[in-house]
């Protein structure tokens, strides 16, 4: 069987070529929404989950099969790669992930642990390879946390609604902070890139907490970092995605950073955050995940907008502004697939 993934219309976009209708994938589109998904999180936690390449494989299949997305993205976690390193972690039901020995003095930086890629996190490269022999039209997107967010998550401890503690390390201990991004941004670099040798035809860089910086401390705590990650992978020759959450003062550093397509959250108009970025970029974006929520007219609204708004000019993704969220309702998210396909019809 000849795998068509490299010519599809995602593909395309992300190379800027012309296509005959826009893609369409959604960031968290393999999970909790979905009863599939949670039929089998009735017998396993999550990490047990990705710890299981077929199980990964088959979770991260479910969206495509139930809707007809044009890309499957790795069902994993960002925060895989910290186990290896010497950082315990739990999904706790209602909280998240919460760190059980945190990183936060310049004894815990010296304590972290290069990572031999392979032999821990082997089970999500099987995944990548079990994925690829089973999607033949659809391409498969790889993924890592930027160096931000994930360090953030480790300072913290778990979600912050002020990032006060990572951005004290920030202020008060820089040499510690560098030194902590330098280790980290080195297993990332390597994560990734092995996602890549796995198969992952495209990856995205998630600096999901990255809104939290302006950008002059991003510029220099956080973006020589994530342009390290995004120059690695993208001299691998395959299409990187960078995407940050209410980064819309820092998306002209986030460009400079790097990224053939970069992401728009939904508090820009996709046709103002393009500008910004440039249009020898791809965008990718941006419904508001709440949408999911509304009324069928309010979504083909909606979607008629941001398909206006990009001009039918090629290298437009469309996607939500950030991940799907839980109880969305499973008949909105077809829906949406079918009016972007059919409305975008070359």
């Amino acid at each position: 069987m000849t795998n068509t993934s490299d010519n599809s219309n995602f593909m395309k976009a992300c190379r800027l070529e012309p296509v005959d209708q826009t893609p369409v994938w959604f960031m968290r589109q393999a999970g909790r929404y979905m009863p599939e998904y949670r039929k089998l999180r009735e017998k396993y936690s999550l990490l047990e989950m990705v710890a299981q390449p077929e199980i990964a494989a088959e979770v991260t299949l479910q969206p495509i099969k139930a809707f007809g997305m044009d890309a499957a993205i790795l069902f994993a976690d960002i925060l895989l790669p910290l186990q290896p390193m010497g950082v315990n972690f739990e999904f706790v039901p209602g909280k998240g992930p919460i760190i059980e020995n945190p990183v936060r003095t310049a004894a815990d930086v010296a304590a972290l642990k290069p990572v031999e890629v392979e032999a821990s996190l082997g089970h999500v490269m099987e995944a990548i390879r079990i994925l690829r022999g089973e999607l033949i039209d659809v391409p498969l997107i790889g993924f890592c946390g930027a160096p931000f967010t994930v360090a953030s998550y480790m300072i913290e401890g778990g979600p912050s609604k002020d990032y006060r503690m990572a951005k004290s390390m920030m202020y008060n201990t820089p040499e510690v902070w560098h030194a902590f991004m330098e280790k980290l941004t080195a297993v990332l670099i390597d994560y990734l890139t092995a996602q890549i040798a796995a198969g992952a035809q495209v990856v995205q860089l998630f600096d999901s907490w990255v809104g939290a910086l302006n950008p002059q401390d991003y510029e220099i705590f956080a973006m020589p970092y994530s342009k390290k990650i995004l120059d690695a992978a993208h001299a691998t020759g395959v299409p990187v995605i960078h995407f940050g959450v209410g980064a819309t003062t820092l998306l002209p550093l986030m460009k400079k950073a790097g990224g053939d397509v970069l992401g728009l959250d939904w508090r820009i108009p996709l046709d103002k955050g393009w500008d910004i970025i440039g249009h020898d970029r791809g965008v990718q974006g941006n419904l508001d995940p709440v949408t999911l929520f509304s009324t069928p007219e309010l979504l083909e609204k909606r979607v008629k907008e941001i398909l206006a708004q990009a001009t039918g000019r090629p290298g437009h993704i469309f996607n939500v502004g950030h991940g799907i969220l839980q109880h969305t309702p499973n008949e909105n998210v077809k829906a949406v697939v079918e009016m972007v396909h059919e409305f975008s019809k070359k």
